[in-house]
């Protein structure tokens, strides 16, 4: 067992975290028991037929959600990738207190995290909620759980691809928490209220369910604590073959 602790050049300035790496491992799988409860739940309907009826959604085509929290969120998320790609090469602002081996596993990790966010979508038979018969479509409700079974509609809507502009940066969380733990608190909220805020906006569209929303959030953190997990995996071998020699 050990802790999570940066080796690098630098690694005498990383702050010790209470969360070890198998207590995060636990957090995972507590947030994984509410998503299979809100799952269960059945809540993904009703909550939709809130916001749309048998002529579609009422919000569907509104400008403000299609423009301001739809088309620019978006390209607001690539000019920070594209800019987090800038700061892996040559370092700017808090990028500065990371080591080179952190930069490039902060954008590996929200890398990776959109890439799974949007392998499970281009597998699933699931359709979006303005999708369904009841909403105006041609599609009927089948869970997201039922693999292969196609529910009369395009598919490719689970989960929230949407979301995952901001949700990916989660996976970031995990890199900066030891060395800027003050910016990597206020990281992990900016994150969380954005995702929540454009999951809400597709939710109220009709492009959405609230599960599909939860789940690119699981995913995207998921895929931090698993490659946070392998970099202090190699770290500790790194370590225990310097001692041994």
């Amino acid at each position: 067992m050990f802790v999570l602790a940066e080796a690098s050049p630098r690694a005498a300035t990383a702050v010790r975290q209470p969360w070890t790496w198998q207590r995060l491992g636990a957090l995972t799988l507590v947030l994984l028991l509410a998503l299979l409860l809100w799952d269960a739940s059945g809540l993904d309907l009703p909550l939709a037929r809130l916001f749309g009826g048998p002529h579609g959604f009422a919000w569907q085509d509104n400008p403000v959600l299609v423009v301001g929290l739809h088309a620019w969120p978006r390209r607001l998320g690539w000019l920070l990738l594209l800019a987090l790609v800038a700061g892996t090469l040559r370092p700017w602002g808090f990028l500065r207190a990371l080591a080179p081996a952190e930069r490039w596993r902060l954008l590996a990790s929200v890398v990776l995290a959109l890439l799974a966010v949007q392998g499970v979508k281009h597998a699933s038979a699931t359709s979006c909620p303005w999708d369904l018969a009841e909403f105006g479509g041609v599609a009927h409700y089948v869970s997201h759980w039922a693999w292969g079974l196609g529910d009369g509609g395009p598919g490719r809507c689970f989960p929230a691809g949407h979301a995952s502009t901001a949700f990916a940066f989660l996976a970031g969380w995990f890199t900066l928490r030891r060395r800027v733990p003050r910016l990597a608190r206020r990281w992990l909220v900016a994150v969380l209220v954005a995702g929540l805020v454009l999951g809400l906006v597709q939710q109220v569209r009709g492009a959405h369910y609230m599960s599909h929303t939860f789940w690119t959030a699981w995913i995207c953190w998921t895929v931090g604590w698993l490659l946070d997990g392998l970099g202090s995996l190699r770290r500790h071998g790194r370590a225990h073959a310097t001692n041994a020699g």
